[in-house]
């Protein structure tokens, strides 16, 4: 798969991309990452990709043609089917939030354009001529787009055959369906007491289904604790055994 990255600070990526276990996922070239700068598409001495914006107020707006250019020479670098081109991606506070499902959407598509705004925000006009899905982090505002797309490129990544040590390990990660979309449980390594804290006697045990009932309650204490809204979805989904049911009525 293969992602372009429009940004104007391509600087930004190059240690990311060279760092952690998903480096091997970039290096391999199972996630090919390209960097683009729209100031190498502006005209004149000053390279201008921004300008006031009309109506006056704050700050500057980044400016449609040299993204237009970018663009085009991405394109045609990529040299996508005209007819499905990568879809052009803008982290914007008005999209949707990113979440697991979305991520492994990504992770199994041929990759995207990923557009990184700064200043004020984009030409309106570029935005609706071009973009075709926008995404947020959360709810807050950051410099620029490059954050929520190292983000995206990580989640990515991880989810690749090879990239992480244990292939199976990204299947017990929060949020995943395989969990039920629940919270991930504890995790405990040596020495067995640390400042007078025991590891819990269930991991200790020996017994696999004991550890796993364990790791189980864990993980839904967790999330009724924290993201009710997860175990809501859990029961619409029909996902929580008797068991499970029992166990969280206790919290009651």
């Amino acid at each position: 798969m293969r992602f372009d990255v429009i940004t104007l600070f391509p600087e930004l990526f190059g240690p990311f991309l060279a760092s952690g276990i998903t480096r091997r996922a970039y290096a391999s070239g199972l996630v090919d990452v390209r960097l683009w700068n729209p100031r190498d598409y502006a005209e004149g001495n000053y390279r201008r990709v921004d300008d006031r914006p009309f109506g006056g107020g704050p700050g500057m707006v980044m400016m449609a043609p040299p993204l237009e250019r970018c663009l085009t020479a991405i394109r045609s670098d990529r040299a996508d089917p005209p007819e499905q081109p990568a879809p052009l991606v803008l982290f914007s506070p008005i999209g949707a939030a990113l979440n697991h499902t979305a991520v492994e959407r990504w992770s199994a598509s041929a990759g995207a354009v990923l557009l990184c705004g700064r200043y004020e925000g984009i030409d309106q006009r570029f935005i609706d001529a071009h973009v075709d899905v926008q995404i947020s982090l959360g709810d807050f505002v950051l410099s620029g787009g490059e954050i929520a797309a190292l983000a995206l490129l990580d989640a990515v990544a991880r989810l690749q055959p090879g990239v992480l040590n244990d292939e199976g390990s990204h299947q017990f990660d929060s949020f995943n369906p395989a969990l039920d979309g629940l919270l991930d449980c504890p995790h405990y390594t040596r020495p067995e007491v640390w400042a007078g804290r025991s590891v819990p006697a269930e991991l200790l045990s020996g017994h696999h289904a004991r550890i796993e009932r364990w790791r189980r309650d864990q993980r839904l204490l967790l999330t009724a604790q924290h993201r009710p809204d997860l175990i809501a979805a859990a029961r619409a989904a029909q996902a929580l055994a008797k068991a499970d049911e029992a166990l969280l009525g206790l919290m009651k």
